[in-house]
């Protein structure tokens, strides 16, 4: 019987299976068209049972391992790796949930072509019959087996079904479905092109109306437009091009100070916008009080560095600034009735609220950075899945520029590295005695870092204590002009003493960490962070209160007309040696430590870039401008020229003279915590001060806008009581002023509600975290259950099949002996 049956061998190899083809194009082509098909699937899976058992003894032939009864665990996870399935595997797969539940149309679409693509490639990957015995051969005969003509036929049948379905699909529907396709690009593109051609051709059949066609050109206008003007601002952005660079060769560790950087400079960008707005400029119009003393000992050189001199007695400090309402030369006219003036500015109130709404704004700016950072920061990020989306999905084949594909391949390359080192990372197991030695060392080395930081602050209190009384005896001595340069050089001692602490004290804490050994670079940061910032908060408070309750309770002493203009000089003044001092640091710890170690240690190794040192830096120069902008408007362009220059400073050592880390990781949460520290350290730091100058502090009584006050807080409650006064009805804003200004309650009240928005926003990210990480171990725990249901069913098909290959040897004997 057998051999009456002619066929060639290229006809067998195009045979489709029915339990692939009909089984399974049947239930989609079936679900597109949302009929019932459940009888009919019955029938046809009990009418194709017999073939299929034929098919695997074809691959029984092929590979006899699946026929062992007694075959392991392994073997099962091969076998359904390798997708050998029975039919009734195949049809518990096809009725699985996963596979069936929440189904699109074009979802369905996709799953139906990609089937269609891959029985195609399978049926040509199967081995030619005429390997095998006639008697091994299965019989065709029953299954509609016809031409190839036919095959092909029904091929293009098919391929037509699917470009109309995508074509009755609305155009941003059918990109989403084409990207969703798991084909290649040249399927997609042909697929793609069949649509839109067959859609021109029925567009020009319609003939589609004047006013519809240039509704599209206008449309396609404006789109194109936007994309551009997008495009341009994108462009706009502040060191986009060096940020990248940055990234691609030194990591997202490194890239994070400089985006803290840039952070910072917007920060003091804003604060010069508003003291320049609604300070310096009315008052630069204006001419100044004739009875102001303006002759000042110039010493060109060394007032640049004290900011002394010239430029005590400018725009740059408190001390400059007018306690009358400012009003133009010709705002005022004489008549009959007397002198009217049109405009007035009361430049202490202006002074009073511009100051405070300043900081109002950059609280509220920050708790929304921070905020937003932890959101981004915190969330749950598999390695193992950032580590796939950026190898298949993270080329932009938009870029055509030989150096932007050159430094998206840096950029790539580093962010792969970081990806694949945080793969691989292994917590290391120490034994019992090794935990308690480390243990050991870790409370030695902290000891060491807490004595040497108490000393550099004791030491800094004694000197500015010594220096404070020092100057006070300069000052009741007449002097010659050498001491006058002798005095005014005095005045950088402290500055010079403190710069020099945190120049050198940070490499101390990193000579102490290498002792630790720290087996993560990211824990390394995080505790240099810490020991750092414990250094600059407290030296910052002995300065704060050198300023506040030593200079401010007596200026009388030291013989100032104005302490305000000398906190402002004060401030300046670490703010330039901080600067000068990163210079130095700079050219000699990274600069000449490169040239040595490359020409006389003969090492190709170069330092590396100490994020939390630098980072801790740009926290204390932030916090002196915040603590300045009261006592010198202008103190914020001091810091935005800083930024400036150590923006480009910084990149070029980093180029030149620094290599990157020998440990990739990925800096994921770093930047929320440079805001974090920015905010709560730092800011509310400054804002403390501040608010306890204007509140409780007496203004000097020769000098500044707060002249005549007791507190500068006054300033706003004679102004609410002139306007009560002067109109019966506004006599609310009396009482408004003081329950919400007076008192602090109202104060701390707002920094409760932003520090609770803070925790809230943190809970909620916190509970979504966790319940991400709850569904993906429900999500693994569905797989291995759906693994083990798949190999068992699996294994249940082989038991049953292990007779069925007698059985057919023995029929197949008995048709050849026939």
């Amino acid at each position: 019987m057998a051999g009456r049956v002619g066929f060639h061998s290229d006809l067998i190899t195009d045979i489709e299976s029915p339990a692939d083809e009909e089984g399974v194009h049947d239930s989609f082509c079936q679900l597109i068209e949302e009929q019932s098909h459940d009888h009919h699937d019955a029938i046809e899976m009990t009418s194709l049972e017999l073939e299929e058992e034929s098919r695997d003894d074809v691959m029984h032939l092929e590979s006899p391992v699946y026929l062992r009864v007694d075959s392991e665990e392994p073997q099962h996870m091969e076998c359904l790796i390798g997708g050998r399935w029975s039919s009734d595997t195949l049809k518990v797969l096809s009725s699985m949930p996963s596979r069936t539940i929440g189904r699109s149309r074009g979802a369905i679409i996709s799953q139906y072509y990609n089937r269609t693509l891959q029985l195609r490639r399978r049926r040509q990957s199967r081995p030619s019959i005429q390997h095998f015995p006639r008697s091994a051969r299965p019989s065709i005969r029953g299954h509609r087996v016809e031409t190839d003509a036919d095959e092909y036929e029904e091929d293009d049948n098919k391929r037509e079904r699917l470009v109309n379905n995508l074509q009755n699909l609305s155009a941003n529907d059918r990109v989403r479905m084409l990207r969703a396709m798991p084909l290649s690009l040249s399927e997609k593109k042909e697929l793609r092109m069949l649509v839109l051609n067959k859609a021109e051709h029925s567009l020009s059949q319609n003939q589609i109306p004047c006013c519809s066609q240039l509704k599209y050109y206008i449309i396609i206008a404006v789109r194109h437009g936007w994309y551009g003007w997008l495009s341009f601002l994108s462009s706009l952005q502040l060191w986009q091009t060096a940020l990248k660079c940055v990234g691609g060769h030194f990591g997202t560790g490194v890239l994070s100070y400089f985006l803290f950087l840039r952070t910072l400079l917007f920060f003091n960008v804003f604060l010069f916008l508003v003291t320049a707005l609604f300070l310096v400029v009315p008052q630069a119009v204006v001419a100044p009080d004739p009875g102001r003393n303006t002759s000042v000992t110039s010493l060109w050189g060394l007032e640049v560095l004290t900011g002394a001199g010239y430029f005590s007695d400018s725009l740059m400090y408190y001390g400059y600034y007018s306690h009358q309402t400012l009003q133009p030369k010709h705002s005022c006219s004489k008549s009959i009735n007397g002198t009217s003036c049109g405009l007035s500015y009361n430049m202490p109130l202006v002074y009073f609220f511009t100051i405070g709404a300043a900081f109002f704004i950059t609280c509220i700016i920050l708790v929304y950075t921070m905020s937003k950072s932890f959101g981004q920061s915190f969330r749950i990020d598999k390695s193992k899945g950032l580590l796939a989306i950026k190898v298949f999905s993270s080329w932009d084949y938009k870029v055509s520029k030989k150096s932007s594909v050159r430094l998206q391949r840096a950029n790539i390359g580093t962010q792969l590295k970081e990806l694949v080192a945080e793969v691989n990372r292994e917590e290391l197991k120490f034994s019992v005695l090794t935990r308690l030695f480390r243990v050991f060392i870790h409370m030695l080395a902290w000891l060491m870092c807490l004595g040497s930081t108490l000393a550099c602050v004791l030491a800094v209190f004694y000197f500015s204590e010594h220096m404070h009384k020092k100057d006070v005896e300069t000052r009741t001595r007449t002097s010659s002009s050498d001491g006058v340069m002798l005095k005014e050089a005095s005045l950088l001692a402290v500055p010079v003493l403190v710069s020099c602490i945190n120049v050198i004290l940070p490499g101390f804490f990193n000579a102490v960490a290498w002792m630790e050994e720290y087996d993560s670079p990211s824990v390394l940061n995080y505790v240099s962070i810490s020991r750092n910032l414990l250094l600059k908060v407290s030296v910052l408070g002995v300065l704060c209160h050198h300023w506040l309750g030593r200079v401010a309770s007596d200026p009388e002493q030291l013989g100032l007309q104005c302490w305000e203009s000398f906190v402002g000089q004060e401030l300046y003044r670490f703010l330039l040696m901080d600067f000068i001092f990163m210079l130095l640091d700079t050219f000699f710890g990274e600069f000449l430590w490169r040239l040595f170690s490359q020409k006389a240690l003969k090492r190709k190794r170069k330092p590396v870039f100490d994020i939390a040192r630098n980072v801790l830096e740009l926290i204390y120069g932030q916090t002196l401008a915040w603590l300045g902008v009261l006592f010198s408007p202008l103190l914020p362009v001091v810091q935005i020229i800083k930024l400036l220059f150590l923006f480009y400073m910084k990149k070029v050592s980093l180029m030149m003279n620094c290599q990157a880390s020998g440990k990739p990781w990925r800096a994921s949460q770093m930047t929320t915590i440079f805001i974090t520290l920015l905010c709560f350290p730092s800011f509310l730091g400054a804002s403390v001060c501040v608010t306890y100058t204007m509140w409780t502090m007496k203004p000097s009584a020769g000098c500044g806008p707060f002249r005549g006050l007791k507190t500068m807080f006054q300033a706003g409650k004679l102004w609410v009581q002139k306007l009560a006064a002067d109109n019966p009805n506004l006599s609310w804003l009396a009482s408004a002023h003081s329950y919400l200004v007076e008192n602090p309650l109202f104060l701390f009240l707002c920094a409760a509600i932003f520090l609770i928005v803070i925790y809230f926003h943190s809970q909620v990210v916190d509970g979504q975290r966790k319940i991400i990480e709850l569904l993906q171990e429900q999500i693994e725990n569905e797989g291995g259950d759906k693994k083990f249901l798949i190999t068992r069913l699996q294994d249940i098909h082989e038991r049953k099949r292990v007779v069925s290959p007698r059985g057919v040897r023995g029929a197949s004997e008995d048709s050849s002996y026939s």
